[in-house]
C-alpha cells in the first residue's frame, strides 16, 4: 500500500485524483487532504478515504471542519502553516493541485523532505523554477508533471536524451472564446469565458484558457521543468484537444502524445509512474474524430504568449511578477472591475513597472525574494487596476 497526500483536494484536479484512487481500493493510504473553502466536501472525502489529517486553507473554516470530522479520529487543521505542515508529512507521493502561487510553499515542503511531487500547480515553477528544481536536486526529491501538456512531453521523452530535442510543441484549445470575432472579446462576460468547449476544469483555469494565460504559464513551466531554451518551445492552437504535445528531435522526427481530453490520464500516469496501469478514460476513436487541425496563435488576440517570452528573456523573479499580476487581473475580471481584454493590459503594465523593482536579476533566488516580489507585484497590479476604473 502506498501513501498519498492531495494538496487542493476539493478542486477539479483533486477531485479527479480522488476518483482514481477510489476506484482502486486497498492500493492507497491517505496521509493528508487539503482544500479551500468547501469544508463540507473536504470533510466528506477525508472521512470516505480515511485520511489522517484534513486541512482547510482558510483559518475561518477550522470550526466547521472540526465539527464535520467529529468522532472520525481525523485530525483537523487550517491556515497556510498547516498546509505546509501537511505537505511535509511522510507520504510516497503528494499531488499538488492547489491553484495559484499558494501552491509554492507546500510544494517546496514536499521536496524538502525528499518526496515525490506530482505537480499540477504550474505556478510553482513559473514563480520559482530555479529554486524549486535546485531544491529537488539537493534533497533527492522528484517532480512528476501532471499538466496534460507537460505529462505528454514527459512521456514522449521516456527513454530519450533531452540533448536530442530540437523543439517542443505545446497545443492549446483556444478556450471558450476561440471563435469569437476579435472586436467582441472586450464584451465577454465571466460566464462566456468559463464555458470551455473541451475540458472540464475549474473556473479560473478555464478563463485563463480563454485568455491564453494558462498556455503562457505552461510555456514558462516547460522551460523550467525540461531545461529548454525558450526558442525551442512552440505553441499551436489545436481545437480538438486530442494532441496534447509533440516533441521534435534533431533527426526530424516528431513524437506526439494523443489522447482524450481527460485529466485523469496525466494524473494516473504520475500516480503509477514508472508503471502504466489501467485507467478509466475513454479510448480514442480516431475515425470518429475525423480530422485534426492546427494553427499559429494570433498574437493580437492572445498577447499573453508574447508576455511570457518577455518574462523568460528578463529572467530573475519576473515569473513571480507575471503570475501575481495575472492572478490580480483575473480577480478584477471576475469581480466585474475590468474587461476580459484588459487582463493582458494589467499584466503588461505591471511587468513594465516591476522590471526595475524586482531586484537584481542575477541575484540568488530565495523563497523570501520570490514571496516579496509576489507581494509587491500584487500591490502594483492593484494600483494599475484602480487607475483603469
Amino acid at each position: 500500500m502506498r501513501s498519498l497526500t492531495i494538496l487542493g483536494a476539493t478542486g477539479s484536479i483533486g477531485q479527479s485524483t480522488i476518483d482514481l484512487i477510489a476506484r482502486d481500493p486497498g492500493r492507497w493510504r491517505i496521509e493528508a487532504l487539503t482544500g479551500g473553502r468547501n469544508v463540507a466536501l473536504l470533510a466528506r472525502d477525508a472521512r470516505r478515504l480515511g485520511a489522517r489529517i484534513a486541512v482547510c486553507a482558510d483559518p475561518a473554516g477550522l470550526g466547521d471542519l472540526r465539527a464535520a470530522l467529529a468522532g472520525s479520529g481525523i485530525e483537523a487543521a487550517a491556515g497556510p502553516a498547516a498546509l505546509a505542515e501537511a505537505a511535509a508529512r511522510p507520504a510516497d507521493i503528494a499531488v499538488s493541485a492547489i491553484v495559484g502561487a499558494a501552491g509554492l510553499v507546500p510544494g517546496l515542503a514536499v521536496l524538502e523532505r525528499g518526496g515525490t511531487l506530482a505537480l499540477a500547480n504550474k505556478e510553482t515553477l513559473v514563480c520559482a523554477g530555479p529554486l524549486v528544481m535546485a531544491r529537488a536536486q539537493a534533497t533527492g526529491g522528484r517532480i512528476l508533471p501532471v499538466d496534460s501538456e507537460h505529462s505528454a512531453i514527459f512521456q514522449a521523452l521516456a527513454g530519450e536524451d533531452v540533448a536530442g530535442v530540437e523543439r517542443v510543441i505545446i497545443t492549446a484549445s483556444g478556450g471558450a472564446l476561440r471563435d469569437w470575432p476579435f472586436e467582441r472579446l472586450a464584451t465577454a462576460t465571466v460566464a462566456d469565458a468559463s464555458a470551455h468547449p473541451n475540458w472540464s476544469m475549474g473556473q479560473r483555469i478555464t478563463i485563463d484558457s480563454a485568455s491564453m494565460f494558462n498556455k503562457a504559464l505552461e510555456v514558462i513551466e516547460a522551460r523550467e521543468f525540461f531545461g529548454l531554451d525558450p526558442r525551442q518551445i512552440e505553441v499551436l492552437v489545436h481545437p480538438q484537444s486530442v494532441v496534447h504535445a509533440l516533441v521534435g528531435f534533431r533527426d526530424g522526427a516528431l513524437m506526439a502524445h494523443v489522447g482524450p481530453a481527460d485529466m485523469r490520464h496525466a494524473i494516473g500516469y504520475a500516480l503509477h509512474w514508472p508503471e502504466r496501469r489501467a485507467l478509466p478514460v475513454a479510448r480514442l476513436d480516431l475515425a470518429a474524430v475525423g480530422s485534426l487541425t492546427f494553427s499559429t496563435p494570433d498574437p493580437v488576440r492572445w498577447p499573453a504568449l508574447a508576455l511570457a517570452r518577455a518574462v523568460m528573456a528578463a529572467g530573475g523573479t519576473m515569473g513571480a511578477v507575471f503570475n501575481a499580476a495575472k492572478e490580480v487581473a483575473l480577480d478584477a475580471f471576475l469581480a466585474g472591475r475590468i474587461a476580459f481584454t484588459a487582463m493582458s493590459v494589467v499584466v503588461e503594465r505591471t511587468l513594465d513597472r516591476m522590471l526595475p523593482e524586482a531586484g537584481p536579476q542575477g541575484a540568488a533566488m530565495t523563497l523570501d525574494l520570490v514571496m516579496g516580489t509576489d507581494h509587491l507585484a500584487r500591490i502594483r497590479a492593484g494600483e494599475i487596476i484602480d487607475r483603469m476604473e
